[in-house]
């Protein structure tokens, strides 16, 4: 976490939190979900719009994390700010000569080791890491089948549906708080 951010948390350590205005696509892109967006319908159904400025994006990432419940924030200053998910936690990019030698690098950064490797009824593959779950880029599913197919990763078959209660996490904080409705700061 930035220090200016834990420096705001000292100085402003009420602020109300904020829902439903930030999100997260299964790519990795992160989308603004402003009034209108939200009253046009749920994300992923409405994304909303994506957040294109580099540096914005940067700091988001920093600032990303998970609270006690398994829903996930962005701590903009001392306000906390939780994520809309559209499939996990992080999204996981793939790289590497081959299957044996790859790493696992996620949409903030941050390399992980695998621990268990799922797939859902649609085809895509989750995988459990050392720093939380996630789903494989869609750009990457060539190197995750071959993975599989030389026996470095060996999936487990799965409903999507079951995979936030698997591995803890929470696909929208804003729905768990309904009539809760916050600007953010």
């Amino acid at each position: 976490m930035d220090d200016i951010v834990k420096q705001a948390l000292k100085k402003w350590p009420n602020v109300p939190h904020c829902y439903g205005w930030l999100a997260l696509d299964a790519r990795g892109d992160w989308y603004m979900r402003d009034d209108r967006a939200q009253a046009a319908g749920p994300f992923p159904r409405v994304k909303g719009s994506r957040i294109e400025h580099k540096k914005l994006r940067e700091f988001i990432e920093r600032n990303y994390a998970s609270d006690g419940a398994g829903a996930w924030f962005f701590q903009n200053g001392p306000q906390r700010v939780y994520v809309e998910l559209e499939a996990a936690p992080w999204v996981w990019r793939l790289a590497g000569v081959d299957a044996w030698e790859m790493t696992v690098t996620s949409h903030t950064g941050q390399t992980a080791q695998v621990e268990s490797v799922w797939l859902d009824e649609r085809g895509r593959v989750f995988l459990g890491t050392d720093i939380g779950p996630g789903n494989v880029h869609t750009l990457d599913m060539e190197m995750a089948a071959a993975a599989v197919e030389v026996g470095v990763w060996t999936p487990v078959e799965t409903q999507f549906a079951e995979m936030p209660m698997r591995f803890s996490y929470c696909l929208s904080p804003a729905a768990s708080h309904v009539g809760v409705h916050s600007q953010p700061g």
